[in-house]
């Protein structure tokens, strides 16, 4: 266990919020990352994620680095942070707040910790080992005291509400199960990016089905998630932790439905 990691989140959290913030809902330069497609970077993103290596390359010099923008350092290491500077930066460059800062932190390839952070709305949600070995998952909301996470309780599809960031993602013979699954729900609902694990884990929301991801984009959702009280898998229950296709539920019974939904 990393002492004091609580406050080691919150130093990198706002060394990346003094990046993004004074660009949001601004103009500013947008470079494509994918020609044939759209894939956004703006300065935002790259200067966060130089101040978040910054911070962790003099405080855990021995840790290694996995980031969106500026790839792998220190492979090797038995611990890897995973930053995705601004998750939502199609969001970020349309002006809506429910992109993020994630920052995971896994240990021997697994997922321990995690932050994902929305300066904008002031909602920071963080999950870690505490002092005493216990998983927490808690929301600091600007200068309020943390709120302790729970998932939702609903353990029925037809009842439950379902988020996935954009069903153009999910529109090919691969991935055409999906929308068995949202047929079957109560509410489905598009475009929060990372926010929707936030909100599935604040108990809002009780699946998440996305497909594509890289490791970035989920690593610190994982424990947020889970410590909360949720599940998170690949679409046949395994693990998730690399990215793909990833199924985010609020308790094993719905879990189970869901998977069995997005059978092939």
């Amino acid at each position: 266990m990393i002492p004091n990691l609580e406050n080691a989140f919150h130093k990198l959290c706002e060394a990346a919020a003094n990046e993004t913030l004074p660009r949001f809902r601004r103009k500013m330069a947008i470079d494509n990352k994918r020609p044939a497609d759209f894939d956004p970077v703006t300065e935002g993103d790259r200067m966060a994620e130089a101040a978040i290596r910054n911070i962790l390359k003099a405080d855990f010099p021995d840790h290694g680095i996995v980031g969106e923008e500026y790839g792998t350092e220190n492979p090797d290491a038995d611990y890897q942070w995973i930053i995705d500077p601004i998750d939502g930066t199609r969001a970020f460059i349309s002006g809506i707040p429910v992109w993020g800062t994630l920052i995971g932190l896994y240990h021997q390839n697994k997922p321990i910790a995690g932050v994902a952070d929305q300066p904008f709305t002031g909602e920071r949600y963080m999950a870690f080992l505490d002092d005493t070995g216990s998983k927490t998952s808690s929301l600091f909301h600007n200068r309020n005291p943390p709120v302790q996470l729970q998932t939702s309780q609903t353990n029925d599809v037809s009842q439950a509400t379902l988020m996935t960031t954009s069903p153009d993602l999910l529109r090919n013979e691969t991935d055409k199960t999906y929308f068995n699954l949202e047929e079957q729900t109560k509410l489905a609902r598009y475009g929060c990016d990372c926010y929707a694990y936030c909100l599935l884990a604040s108990g809002h929301v009780d699946l998440v089905v996305e497909s594509g991801l890289n490791i970035y984009d989920i690593a610190a959702l994982i424990p947020i998630i889970e410590n909360a009280g949720g599940v998170v898998t690949n679409w046949q229950g395994g693990d998730a932790s690399e990215g793909g296709q990833v199924l985010a539920a609020a308790n094993d019974e719905i879990h189970q439905q869901a998977m069995e939904l997005l059978k092939f």
